[in-house]
């Protein structure tokens, strides 16, 4: 499939659909015109250096930020009228793990059970506090724990509510390996109800081992998008090289 081409498909199957999106910080623009669709149930990975526009990508996406120009929807709403819906739906997992370190993981995992709706919340706790390692650190202040913890626990908050779309902005950056592992076999738990992903990362290999497709974004346009099925590892770093200039 070459950049810009996508299967014809009905309308409402699209997850996540954007149309010309641009961003702009004190007249420099970051993102110059995206046209994305990701597919309900298809995980996407998003490759590009530094300064691409990835991170300000999924902020937008994940209505933290305001685009500049264009429009994106999210399970066909759009952040303009339904900014809360679309929260409620995603699961987010950045740098930034949005908990709180002076309660305990499981006071954290609480407040976001409450704010969700989550039902039988103290199962739904349990369930992902092993998932993610953390069980007998449940009653434990965040605070303590060590960056690997609570990025751990950030999965953990992530999948509470079952989102339908998940959004992770290089989700490995920080991990230790234990950490890494974890975040493998949750994303593996969560492909099997079919969410969609989209994943950033500069990880090559990790990237074509969890999509369904691929995008290199260079210097805020998509120069390059392919299925995974059609291409190796090799491929995808002469792919990378030639769209960024940087061989990995």
């Amino acid at each position: 499939m070459a950049a810009g081409e996508h299967k014809v498909m009905d309308e409402g199957t699209w997850a996540i659909e954007t149309k010309g999106l641009t961003k702009s910080f004190s007249g420099h623009r970051v993102l110059r015109g995206i046209d994305i669709r990701v597919a309900r149930g298809e995980s996407v990975v998003i490759f590009g250096p530094n300064g691409a526009g990835k991170t300000t990508l999924i902020k937008i996406l994940a209505t933290i930020m305001n685009p500049t120009s264009g429009v994106f929807l999210v399970n066909g709403l759009s952040a303009r009228d339904s900014a809360e819906a679309i929260r409620r739906s995603i699961g987010v997992i950045t740098h930034q793990t949005y908990l709180y370190g002076t309660l305990t993981a499981h006071e954290n995992l609480e407040f976001y059970c409450r704010l969700y709706d989550v039902p039988d919340p103290e199962d739904r706790i349990e369930e992902l506090a092993a998932l993610v390692g953390l069980a007998s650190r449940l009653h434990d202040r965040v605070g303590t724990f060590s960056r690997g913890m609570q990025q751990r626990l950030s999965i953990a908050r992530a999948l509470l509510h079952h989102p339908s779309v998940m959004l992770l902005d290089e989700p490995e950056t920080g991990l230790d390996q234990q950490a890494v592992m974890i975040l493998r076999d949750a994303l593996r738990a969560v492909t099997g109800q079919r969410p969609s992903i989209v994943l950033t990362t500069h990880n090559l290999e990790r990237g074509l081992e969890l999509s369904d497709r691929l995008l290199i974004l260079a210097q805020g346009k998509i120069a390059y998008e392919r299925p995974t099925r059609a291409i190796d590892l090799a491929g995808l770093r002469e792919a990378y090289c030639e769209c960024t200039g940087v061989r990995l």
